[in-house]
């Protein structure tokens, strides 16, 4: 009796055991994954002298993620043929045939971390797809294999063993074999196909990092969030991701348009030296970064389009607010995406080739306005209405040294979430505004704003409320302005406002309608704007600001005397050359007095007067060789610079 109730069950049960059979041995892979995150730290302990108990559990929490998603992306073949909904996956032909699969391409994965116990201690960083392009011209790298084997062949023995358990735990779970009396029938396929299409979606999430819309796919920065110091990011992540995540990805490559780092800094340098004797004022900096607040959008950039047919802009309040304040008329991104204005506006450091988001060099130790002035005393936090973890801002945020991150988790009211991207800019800049109220001052805290972005919605209390233009995102704009007209008539009330620096700019432009804004030089007009409540800055200027110029401007406004590293420049500095500098369609361009320059990297494809023929029709190239010369000459330093410190890990004073 009890034989045919197992007998009974186990035939019911026939297609539960290939998932759970799966679920069995993705959850071996991960528990091996991990062990190669502790071992990892086994190896290299010494780098990471400062890390808690508390902090690598947190660690290995955090590991956990990216673990997901490299074996999802590792496995995606064999749970595909193993989920097929057909009966032969049950033949032992079949079977035997992706135990092989799957034993391969998993010891390769896990070989990659071991390689890594020691490879990590020359590179300090998890191995990319970048390692591909450093071998691919070695001709002996055959032989480099065995000598590596047999250098540490300590670690060539842990693979072999993890390898084996591998092995020998994969059968341990095993599918029940269908009996001879068993036919395909419509009802199994379904269901099969059923289950296939569930684990795919599953696996999507997986490989992704989370099934939000605002959540872009996890790369290498994300592993900032679970860390202490940015070294750290190299245990929370695993060799196989790192490759998977930079595989197609353009690499920084190692430019010597001039031969000696002296030469170079003689020309152009990012380390900041202050010569300063005063004292640090010790006042709050506020920063705003936002979202899509192109310069075509304010009135007061464009008062030759309101003479020319009317043309008010879409920001009366911050209009007036920089009738009070210090802007820049010719002010610019240094990138084209959100995860490129972070890095530009609180650490100085801009767009070249690929977000630094999504770069290898993500992990590298940086310096930020955060980082700079909390060793200063100050509390620093920072706001994004969105999700948390949302487009990687919360481990950027982590890694730049800001102390607290309010996100919708901290947000007390769901009720606001505008059921798309965050919380509605009016709501959560007053949330903004009462947090700082309680923070101990001195204090820096930045916000970056979500509400003025596709589908370019409104809350339903303000339909018809603000003048909708000839362009979706217009109406968007003026109920983010409306917020932040709503937001200064409360801190003005509080007893910190006075001492207090903001900072208001983009994190890039969007829609554009005049033709002015439709060139390569009008995609990255944002705002620069600097407002003290005493209206002690005052005024607008004529020459270059960009993103990355706000850090050493703040810091040089403050009287901040210790070095740091910056590719910006402090606008408060009259000695300070001006210029800007983007990246766009494989290309650098390159803004000094009225020119911009197109570089490809090799060869100067054009030079234009901006200013003057702002449709970029009219090539000078060949017409002012001196003035080629001269911007090319700089542009490459700068180039050399940021490529040198990138791929060296050196973005900070030692």
């Amino acid at each position: 009796m009890f034989n045919e109730f197992r007998a009974y069950f186990s035939d019911i049960s026939i297609k539960g055991n290939i998932y759970l059979m799966l679920i069995w041995r993705f959850a071996l892979l991960m528990l091996i994954f991990t062990a190669c995150r502790v071992l990892f730290y086994v190896f290299n302990a010494d780098f990471f002298a400062n890390l808690t108990p508390a902090g690598f559990l947190r660690i290995l929490a955090g590991g956990l993620w990216f673990d997901t998603s490299a074996l999802l992306y590792t496995n995606t073949l064999y749970i595909v043929l193993l989920l097929l909904p057909f009966t032969f996956r049950y033949n032992a032909w079949f079977q035997k045939a992706l135990k092989y699969l799957f034993v391969i391409t998993n010891s390769i994965a896990i070989g990659a971390n071991c390689a890594d116990f020691i490879y990590f201690r020359f590179t300090l960083r998890r191995t990319t797809a970048t390692v591909f392009d450093e071998f691919k011209h070695e001709t002996n790298f055959g032989s480099l294999i065995p000598k590596f084997i047999a250098d540490y062949w300590y670690v060539f023995l842990i693979w072999i063993a993890l390898t084996a358990l591998l092995i020998l735990l994969y059968g341990k779970v095993r599918p029940i074999q269908k009996g001879k009396g068993f036919r395909y029938h419509l009802v199994y396929g379904v269901n099969g196909l059923v289950l296939l299409l569930i684990f795919a979606t599953l696996m999507v999430g997986g490989m992704r990092g989370g099934f939000r819309h605002s959540t872009r796919p996890i790369t290498l920065s994300n592993a900032g969030q679970f860390v202490s110091e940015p070294l750290e990011a190299a245990i929370v992540l695993n060799t196989p991701f790192a490759i998977y995540r930079t595989l197609g990805k353009k690499s920084l490559v190692r430019v010597d348009y001039y031969k000696t780092a002296r030469e170079v800094d003689a020309i152009y340098t990012p380390l900041h030296e202050p010569q300063v004797t005063d004292s640090l004022k010790r006042m709050n900096v506020v920063i705003f970064i936002l979202e899509s607040f192109g310069r075509e959008y304010i009135g007061a950039y464009n008062k030759h389009l309101k003479e020319k047919d009317g043309y008010a802009g879409f920001t009366p309040f911050l209009d007036s607010l920089m009738g009070h304040s210090l802007w820049y008329r010719n002010s610019y991104a240094n990138g084209r995406k959100s995860i490129d204005a972070m890095p530009s506006v609180l650490a100085s450091i801009p767009m070249f080739v690929e977000p630094y988001f999504l770069t290898s060099y993500s992990t590298n130790k940086i310096n930020s306005i955060a980082s700079v002035l909390r060793a200063e005393g100050y509390h620093t936090a920072f706001f994004h209405g969105a999700p948390n973890g949302s487009m990687g801002f919360q481990a950027f945020a982590n890694v730049a040294g800001f102390e607290e991150y309010y996100g919708m988790s901290e947000y007390p009211n769901p009720a606001h979430f505008d059921g798309m991207w965050g919380v509605w800019d009016e709501e959560f800049f007053q949330f903004f505004a009462q947090t700082l109220n309680g923070f101990k001052q001195p204090f820096c805290a930045a916000i970056f704003s979500v509400s003025s972005h596709h589908p370019f919605k409104v809350p339903d209390r303000y339909q018809g409320k603000f003048p909708k233009g000839t362009l979706p995102i217009h109406q968007c704009i003026a109920y983010t302005d409306y917020s932040l007209k709503r937001f200064f008539e409360t801190v003005s009330k509080m007893d910190w406002y006075p001492n207090t620096l903001f900072v208001i700019t983009a994190d890039h432009s969007n829609q554009a309608y005049y033709p002015e804004y439709q060139t390569s030089a009008g995609a990255f007009a944002v705002p620069v704007v600097f407002f003290r409540p005493d209206n002690s800055l005052a005024g607008c200027k004529d020459e270059l600001a960009q993103q990355i110029d706000i850090m050493p401007s703040v810091l040089g406004y403050l009287n901040y005397n210790k070095p740091f590293i910056a590719f910006g420049r402090n606008l408060f500095d009259s000695n300070a050359k001006p210029f800007v500098v983007n990246y766009t369609n494989n290309c650098y361009q390159f803004y000094v007095d009225d020119y911009v320059m197109i570089f490809d990297g090799s060869k100067t494809l054009g030079l234009y007067n901006f200013k003057e023929d702002v449709m970029l029709t009219q090539n000078l190239l060949g017409q002012m060789p001196d003035r080629e010369v001269e911007m090319q000459r700089k542009l490459k330093a700068i180039i050399q610079q940021y490529n040198t410190r990138m791929l060296d890990n050196n973005l900070v004073v030692k």
